[in-house]
């Protein structure tokens, strides 16, 4: 049974490996919200993932800790798990997707435990572990469907209602629900009036699907660079907390994602993983009611692939207007690019590349296709540009992001 005692009784436990994350006021991110981040991208690990993970391991008993470990996780509860067993002198052998990101994978092994990796999404890691927990007799830590993990995670809520007391809402990414099970179980006993919110991608909406018809949901795929919460089976006692503690559940789209992991980076110095920043992005793209409350956004985790990362930030230049790629029709005469660079220049833009293109079948025989890639402030700045080269009498051929 998860109760306030077991709640209190891990953030007893968690004080001899977890740190107290900072709560940060986050006015850059949106002006109509008074946002607060809980940076558990900061967390030992760089993940909320290790609460829950060494809860669960100091709880096991002699006999349960003497037959070893076997966890599946797409990567954050890899570490937690790896990192517990450690300190605690359990071998442990945990089964990760083969689409892990590399950064996750070599961490778990640097922490000492065993990794085998399986083909397919976290589903299929799961399906794995419980085979191997069959075979060997090991004790099986699940990353969410768990009272103790979930006690574990809701120590974050406890340490939210103790840094922010007039707290009015907490955004929580959503995959298999352990987060938002935890948080919302110890915030919703001690302030029932504090709103509770879910956010998952798109492409991996499980629990969305499932609160929506009031019945667990499971998905056949799951499709999204948020690598932590692509979840295709949301757990059991994790809907029903959910059902009965969260207000509602929203879903971000991957462009959504990207330009939230950009703003942190930019605009609070954070690196936000996929999981972490779906929060963030749910309040930018005014998904949730939240307009002049206190809002915490959970920022989940940072343990993001570095070439994930340059992808994400592309990605994200281009969701925010910064980046674009136009194809202009022009008569094959000098002066010409001369006069598209002065109009780019008159309105604060940058060219980063240019191109010709003489031998396009679509294009006048004395004419060619000039094909520049600019830098841009944001989509304001881009309409300004194409209108006033329209203006000049240039016609835009294309335009891509």
């Amino acid at each position: 049974m998860l109760t306030l005692d077991k709640v209190y009784h891990a953030a007893y436990i968690l004080r001899e490996c977890a740190r107290k994350t900072d709560l940060i006021a986050a006015p850059l991110l949106s002006e109509e919200h008074n946002l607060y981040l809980k940076t558990e991208n900061l967390q030992v690990t760089g993940s909320f993932k290790l609460r829950g993970a060494y809860y669960k391991i100091s709880q096991l008993s002699e006999d349960e800790k003497s037959r070893g470990i076997v966890a599946c996780s797409a990567g954050n509860h890899a570490q937690g798990v790896a990192m517990a067993a450690s300190r605690k002198g359990i071998p442990a052998t945990i089964c990760m997707p083969d689409s892990a990101p590399v950064m996750k994978v070599e961490s778990t092994r640097r922490l000492g435990a065993n990794v085998e990796l399986v083909k397919g999404a976290y589903d299929d890691a799961h399906d794995r572990a419980v085979q191997l927990v069959d075979e060997t007799g090991a004790t099986f830590i699940h990353p969410y469907d768990d009272d103790c993990v979930i006690a574990g995670q809701a120590t974050i809520g406890l340490e939210i209602l103790d840094q922010l007391e007039d707290v009015e809402a907490i955004v929580v990414p959503i995959g298999g629900g352990g987060l938002i099970s935890g948080i919302s179980f110890a915030v919703k006993s001690l302030k029932p009036d504090v709103k509770i919110y879910g956010v998952q991608a798109a492409g991996a909406a499980s629990m969305y699907n499932s609160f929506r018809a009031k019945e667990r949901r499971v998905l056949d795929s799951v499709s999204t660079f948020a690598d932590g919460i692509a979840v295709k089976n949301p757990g059991e006692n994790t809907y029903e907390i959910i059902s009965r503690y969260v207000d509602d559940i929203v879903c971000v789209s991957e462009d959504e994602i990207a330009a939230a992991i950009l703003a942190l980076i930019e605009r609070q110095k954070l690196i936000a993983e996929g999981a972490g920043a779906v929060p963030v992005a749910a309040a930018m793209f005014h998904k949730l009611p939240i307009e002049g409350r206190k809002t915490v956004c959970i920022v989940s985790g940072g343990n993001i692939d570095v070439n994930i990362l340059s992808r994400v930030i592309t990605r994200g230049l281009i969701m925010t207007g910064r980046n674009i790629n136009l194809t202009i029709e022009l008569v094959d005469k000098p002066g010409q690019l001369q006069q598209v660079s002065e109009i780019v220049a008159s309105c604060g833009a940058n060219v980063v590349a240019v191109s010709y293109d003489h031998g396009d079948t679509n294009m006048a025989i004395n004419s060619c296709f000039l094909k520049i890639a600019l830098e841009t402030l944001n989509s304001s700045q881009i309409d300004v540009i194409r209108q006033k080269l329209t203006e000049a009498g240039f016609r835009i051929v294309t335009e891509r992001v």
